[in-house]
């Protein structure tokens, strides 16, 4: 059996009307807390004749005294003096030596003995100078020395390598070579031999600053060629 129901009786039908008014109206209760607005009490403040005030002081005029006048300097008179006056004045007194006090002890100092200073070698190197330090009979001569007694490393030879090692030095006083090391090379053993024989080379000329001789600094190459 079907159960009928009258459509005037049924309360969800007017739902939406409900939902919609209640929405509106809540919305201006909203509306109306934010613009409500409240004032203050504001008392009213009086001025009344027996109101006491700070009397203003008038400040007198400071009276600046000019500066005294400066003080005036009285040149000095000049008298004239002739020299027969002066001699007049003037007494010469011879006292007897005998009379003079006795000359004080002169005592000897015990002198040191004198300190010998000890020279400190000198350090300083030249990166140039005057007369540049050269090998003896020139660089010809330097490099047949060097192709003479340079001994290509076997490894080097096996692996093929070849190029420029470039040594740098210090020529000292004596033309001797000396700090020999390594600025640049191509390993396998050709950096080794290119000190060897920079270190067994004869001596050079040395560099010279204002005619006496000074430590020079030197570079230069030396090439390994398998051709």
């Amino acid at each position: 059996m079907e159960t009928k129901k009258n459509p005037q009786v049924d309360l969800t039908r007017k739902r939406g009307l409900f939902f919609t008014i209640g929405l509106v109206i809540t919305c201006l209760f909203v509306i109306s807390a934010f613009e409500w607005k409240s004032y203050a009490e504001i008392t009213k403040v009086e001025f009344t004749e027996d109101e006491s005030f700070e009397e203003l002081i008038e400040i007198p005029i400071t009276d600046v005294k000019p500066p005294p006048p400066p003080a005036v300097i009285q040149q000095p008179e000049i008298v004239e003096v002739h020299d027969d006056d002066i001699l007049d004045t003037i007494a010469i007194v011879f006292e007897p030596i005998d009379s003079l006090p006795p000359a004080p002890p002169v005592l000897l100092k015990k002198t040191d003995p004198p300190v010998i200073k000890e020279e400190k070698p000198d350090v300083t190197i030249f990166l140039t100078s005057e007369v540049k330090a050269v090998p003896k009979g020139g660089y010809p001569a330097f490099y047949k020395y060097v192709q003479k007694n340079l001994k290509y490393p076997p490894q080097a030879r096996r692996m093929g390598v070849d190029g420029k090692v470039y040594i740098q030095f210090v020529v000292e006083k004596d033309g001797s070579l000396t700090d020999i090391k390594v600025l640049k090379g191509i390993g396998s053993g050709c950096d080794e031999e290119a000190v060897r024989v920079l270190k067994a080379a004869p001596k050079w000329n040395p560099g010279k600053q204002r005619g006496n001789p000074v430590r020079v600094r030197r570079a230069l190459p030396i090439k390994f060629s398998l051709r």
